[in-house]
């Protein structure tokens, strides 16, 4: 392969207007349920930290709470199911109209989807369709398959449903996989994910959505034809990876990183592996060792950054060989 430098500059650029865009926006969630329901636990499970404590300020009415969570992300608790329809309701529809994530709280040691919840799940649904279903309290509850199961076919599975316990923390992760697929389609998943206190899943997530790209890519059996497309996932990844865990990438840095891991020795030394595990594959060794590149850079970046380890090339190399001695014995 190939190292272009421009094609390398301007895909580094376009990461980080792309990256700087998303942290200039904003976020708002939606809680919706009754008061029991568990939407403050929650709220805190999912952010790693009390919410509540830290940005609580008066919402435009007395009926619906807002709580400011680093400026930039809005969690607003609106009124109990019963009071949706009263005074109150052309504010809280506003809310509903506006937010980027509805979470609509079922409590699953309760009545799940009684004649409220489900009238109230009509009306949000009419002005949008961004909503999880967040089935509360499984650790007081039994049989939890068959409750979704049960939510599932009287909402028609027009919606996500995440069992969870906001005492336990059981399911979080899901949840916020969940909230990460909404937020991926507007392009604010990124923001999100940067003021989380359990990134590890999330680094994760991405890790291996780069390294299925990367598989797509190198399985185009056209010499030299993915060195673009794999130069932009990589550069992608390095880049949002910096920004989730807060310690910036410089353009040097990662440009010796994507030369050492395209064209260098951890290239290489991957290539050499897969053809011994593969021989004669053809299109699928190009593809294996893509995503076997980008698996190793992302896991590398990201034991780095969590351990607090200086991310260079030989250390990149050191990692990519254990990693690949790892794989192959897996």
């Amino acid at each position: 392969m190939q190292f272009n430098e421009q094609e390398f500059n301007d895909l580094y650029e376009k990461e980080v207007r792309e990256v700087n865009a998303q942290l200039d926006s904003e976020i708002l969630f939606v809680l919706i349920g009754d008061v029991n329901a568990g939407k403050s636990s929650t709220v805190n499970q999912i952010m790693g930290e009390e919410v509540a404590s830290v940005g609580a300020r008066p919402g435009e009415t007395t009926a619906i709470k807002r709580y400011i969570y680093k400026d930039k992300i809005v969690f607003a608790d609106t009124p109990g199911l019963d009071d949706i329809n009263k005074s109150n309701s052309e504010e809280t529809l506003k809310y509903y109209k506006e937010a980027d994530v509805v979470l609509f709280f079922l409590n699953a040691a309760g009545t799940v989807l009684s004649d409220g919840e489900k009238k109230a799940l009509q009306d949000v649904k009419k002005t949008n369709k961004e909503i999880i279903l967040v089935l509360n309290k499984i650790d007081a509850a039994d049989d939890i398959p068959s409750l979704v199961q049960y939510i599932k076919t009287n909402t028609n599975n027009e919606f996500k449903v995440v069992p969870i316990s906001s005492r336990t923390g059981e399911n979080m992760q899901q949840l916020r996989d969940a909230i990460l697929d909404i937020l991926q389609t507007k392009k604010k998943d990124l923001l999100f994910a940067k003021e989380l206190k359990a990134k590890s899943g999330v680094a994760n997530r991405w890790i291996i959505a780069a390294s299925t790209s990367a598989g797509l890519i190198g399985a185009v059996p056209l010499p030299g034809a993915d060195i673009v497309p794999l130069t932009g996932v990589q550069v992608g990844l390095m880049v949002r990876l910096a920004t989730l865990y807060d310690k910036p990438i410089s353009k040097e840095r990662a440009r010796e990183l994507a030369i050492a891991t395209l064209t260098g020795n951890i290239g290489k030394s991957i290539f050499r592996q897969a053809v011994k595990v593969v021989p004669g594959a053809g299109s699928a060794i190009g593809g294996g060792v893509a995503a076997s590149l980008t698996l190793a850079l992302g896991y590398g970046i990201k034991y780095a950054y969590e351990n607090d380890i200086e991310l260079n090339v030989e250390f990149l190399k050191n990692f990519a060989s254990n990693f690949k001695d790892k794989d192959s014995n897996a």
